[in-house]
């Protein structure tokens, strides 16, 4: 189909041949596009605006293609949310608690620690678990380590994907939107954990964490002098191990056990010596947990900008550690094996996201616990430690080549190996039955949503089954036929329709009527003719009002749109002709007159006219080229206020009381037959015969300003014959040189002198001044406010003085005074030298 603009010229193409009064219903039918050729589907890609009975590209290839159920719902498969078979379950992160979760992950896969977590007693807690169960009531542990048992029951038996951890979160008071320290933390929590547990009366529940967690280490310091060794004994739950310099994790340890120099000013006290005596000091390992948390230093603090920095240092770490080495006394049993690294990604101290690497303690397979999200890592996946940065960094080291069973990280900062052991010990447990009872609770709700969203679905799918099938048939008998029963409905409405997002609302037409209370003939780009059947279901089921049928064809604006467009085809012609009509002379009597301005200027008054009319034409409600109703409302108020402005044709010799100008250099008259061909264009000009008297009014008031002119001309002569001097401000008397022969001097304000002079010079174009107006000069106390002094020092710039003004009564003068007396104002005193 043709573009808009094409079809919108198709579409009045007829009134080059057809005069306004011969507009009949083809043509009415022709400017409403009612006959043009409907577009056909795979021909026609989008929708035609310019075309009525286009109904291609509307929305239709929705309902009109093949049924996709999904575009039916907005709700996801319940069974994305199921756990899978021989799955962990993930922990949801509440904004910034991705770390406390990969903790969780690492210690619910601790054998040890969740069989004492489970044997973890509080008689409260079964009884408050029964209670909740035959009430229905959420579940809400008291302490931490209830809070920690429960979340390891759901973590080990619930049917969900993943869990939401708030209420363990929420008894730890941290935060959800800030980050922590995830080093401290774990220390804390470990400390936390480790005071709860130790007030139980079973052992292996008391000292878990002391068997699992806790080692033995000595400061040993050993005199240079004498060789007294002295110790002190420390427990540690995690070695703290610098990284900074090192590429290697047995690098660290190396280090962390170094001997250290006393001496100078760090010498040591030796008690034995009673003296301060050069010493060595190192750290000897005595006794290692099985399970041995190594942090890795990541995190230090930035003497130059006060703040913590990341080091993004690769370091090299096996999947098995011999600790016997670096044993102060060893039996050859300290053999560990890697179970799980702890990751931090990012650049930054501040920010970042932390996953886990934990090994399956009983099947040995790897797992990438990310929050909700958990993924065997099998194959190339299987790289430890390795985890792509959220922001990339420019100076970012590159990855050194690691060989078989060593992995190489820049983002781990906590790695967790396990004391390996002859024979795998069977670790399996039940879960107490008052915790299954709450697990088994929650899955039952978990299978209730999963059903009830389940219905939903088909339920959202069979109403959206049922509406394609009542669609498609409506909208194949959308076309209207050439000669059928038709109305006309919006095409938003039309695409609303066809949009399952949006609900369908009742059809509004009301938008789219002229001044006269049918179709606008300039609306029908935003309208689509539809059968007369398919428009009655429509407003049966939706409502709506005025029903636009065939009667709503508007002849009116039809007509008038054709004469505009014929005056605007004919305006050069009429120009030419007019140009040459009025160079003919006017037979005496006869004729019009027309203001000359206004002759000049006619073809562009009528253009801007034309246009202005067409715009009225197609002015409506609705939004246009992306400008509100309103908006477009203003602006073409605002256009009319600007043209209201500006005169109109022929008001150029119009008066101020209405008639003929009495001016006649502004007009001039032409002959009948031009007049009436510029009335075509302008039908409400003022019109003036050639007979017109001009206006009485004006003639009188003429008279009275020729009266005027004259007297002015009279008095300004009188005034510049009595003040020559003040007129040419020449001989001006000065305050400076005092002249002996002269008593006093009068004074004036500037303003005066300059608004008497304009008055000279131009007696008609100005008026007389009444008033001399010192006021201007006057103190609030009635003095004049320039003192004698200044007025002599600023003479020429403070005012013009003369001493043949006449004595006016408020006329101010100067005399001449004692220079011991004071000047200007003087409340106080007998004399004011400068007064009325």
């Amino acid at each position: 189909m043709a573009p808009r603009l094409q079809l919108e010229k198709a579409a009045w193409k007829w009134t080059d041949t057809v005069r306004p009064e011969e507009v009949g219903q083809e043509h009415i039918e022709a400017a409403y596009r009612v006959r043009l050729e409907p577009c056909v589907r795979g021909i026609c890609r989008r929708n035609c605006k310019g075309n009525p009975n286009c109904l291609v590209g509307v929305g239709e290839h929705i309902w009109l293609g093949e049924i996709d159920e999904n575009t039916f719902h907005n709700i996801d498969d319940p069974n994305s949310e199921r756990r899978k078979k021989n799955t962990f379950v993930g922990l949801t992160n509440l904004g910034a608690t991705c770390y406390v979760n990969t903790f969780v992950q690492v210690w619910f896969l601790n054998m040890e620690l969740r069989r004492a977590l489970y044997l973890y007693e509080n008689s409260w807690s079964a009884e408050k678990a029964e209670q909740c169960i035959q009430e229905d009531k959420e579940y809400e542990p008291q302490t931490i380590c209830e809070h920690l048992q429960y979340l390891f029951a759901l973590l080990q038996n619930s049917n969900r994907r993943y869990i939401d951890p708030s209420s363990f979160i929420k008894a730890l008071g941290l935060d959800t939107g800030q980050q922590q320290d995830a080093q401290e933390f774990s220390k804390l929590f470990m400390s936390l954990l480790e005071d709860t547990l130790s007030k139980q009366k079973e052992p292996i529940v008391k000292n878990i964490i002391q068997e699992q967690f806790c080692g033995q280490y000595a400061y040993v310091t050993i005199c240079s002098q004498c060789s007294r060794e002295s110790r002190l004994v420390s427990k540690f739950y995690e070695l703290e191990l610098n990284i900074q310099g090192h590429k290697q994790l047995t690098e660290c340890i190396a280090e962390f056990l170094k001997e250290e120099k006393l001496e100078g000013d760090n010498r040591y006290f030796c008690e034995n010596c009673q003296s301060k005596q050069n010493a060595t000091r190192k750290i000897r390992l005595l006794d290692l947990p099985p399970t041995l948390n190594l942090q890795l230093m990541r995190f230090v603090f930035d003497r130059q900008t006060g703040h913590k920095k990341k080091l993004n240092t690769y370091i090299g770490f096996s999947e098995t550690l011999d600790m016997d080495p670096y044993l102060d006394q060893t039996d050859g049993t300290y053999s560990y094996e890697l179970s799980a690294v702890l990751i931090h990604r990012g650049v930054s101290a501040y920010s970042g996201h932390y996953i886990a690497h934990v090994k399956d303690p009983q099947t040995g397979e790897w797992y990438k616990f990310n929050d909700e999200d958990i993924e065997k890592m099998e194959g190339k996946k299987l790289q430890l430690g390795i985890e792509e940065d959220l922001e990339q960094s420019k100076t970012a080291p590159r990855k050194p080549k690691c060989g078989k069973g060593i992995h190489c990280s820049r983002n781990a900062y906590m790695l967790v190996y396990r004391l390996k052991t002859v024979e795998k010990q069977d670790v399996t447990f039940e879960v107490p039955a008052f915790l299954q009872k709450l697990v088994e609770l929650d899955n039952c709700k978990f299978e209730e949503w999963c059903v009830e969203m389940v219905d939903m679905r088909r339920e959202s799918v069979d109403k959206g089954k049922a509406k394609h099938e009542e669609v498609k048939e409506l909208y194949q008998r959308l076309p209207a036929g050439a000669d059928s029963a038709y109305e006309f409905v919006p095409l938003e409405w039309l695409q609303k329709w066809l949009d399952e997002s949006t609900p369908t609302k009742p059809i509004d037409n009301s938008k789219c009527l002229c001044s006269h209370g049918k179709l606008h003939p300039d609306k029908i780009s935003l309208m689509k003719r539809i059968s007369q059947h398919a428009a009655d279901i429509f407003y049966k089921r939706y409502g709506g009002s005025p029903r636009l049928t065939d009667d709503a064809l508007c002849k009116d604006c039809v007509v008038e749109r054709c004469r505009v467009l014929r005056l605007k085809n004919q305006l050069n012609e009429d120009y030419k002709s007019l140009t040459n009509m009025v160079k003919l002379p006017v037979e005496s009597n006869e004729g019009f007159w027309i203001g000359k301005s206004s002759l000049r200027r006619w073809r562009q008054l009528a253009t801007e006219q034309l246009d202005q009319q067409e715009e009225d034409l197609a002015q409506g409600d609705w939004k246009v080229n992306g400008e509100s109703p309103k908006a477009c409302e203003e602006g073409i108020d605002e256009e009319k206020k600007e043209a209201d402005s500006e005169l109109g044709f022929n008001e150029d010799i119009i008066c101020q009381h209405g008639g003929l100008s009495i001016s006649e250099s502004e007009r001039r008259l032409i002959s009948e037959a031009a007049w009436y061909k510029l009335k075509e264009y302008f039908p409400t000009a003022p019109e003036f015969r050639h007979s017109q008297e001009s206006c009485s009014q004006c003639k009188v008031l003429e008279q009275e300003g020729e009266r005027h002119e004259a007297l002015h001309k009279m008095m300004a002569n009188d005034q510049k014959t009595a003040l020559p001097n003040l007129f040419q401000d020449k001989n001006r008397p000065l305050l400076g040189s005092w002249p002996q022969d002269t008593a006093e001097f009068f004074v004036v304000s500037q303003f005066f002198v300059e608004e008497w002079r304009k008055f000279i010079r131009r007696p008609t174009k100005s008026n007389p001044v009444m008033s001399i107006g010192n006021s201007l000069l006057l103190c609030p106390h009635g003095g004049l406010m320039i003192s004698f002094t200044n007025m002599t020092k600023e003479d020429a710039k403070l005012s013009h003085m003369a001493c043949r003004m006449g004595r006016y009564p408020e006329t101010l003068y100067c005399r001449p005074h004692n220079q011991n007396q004071p000047n200007g104002c003087n409340q106080g005193g007998q004399d004011i030298y400068c007064r009325l």
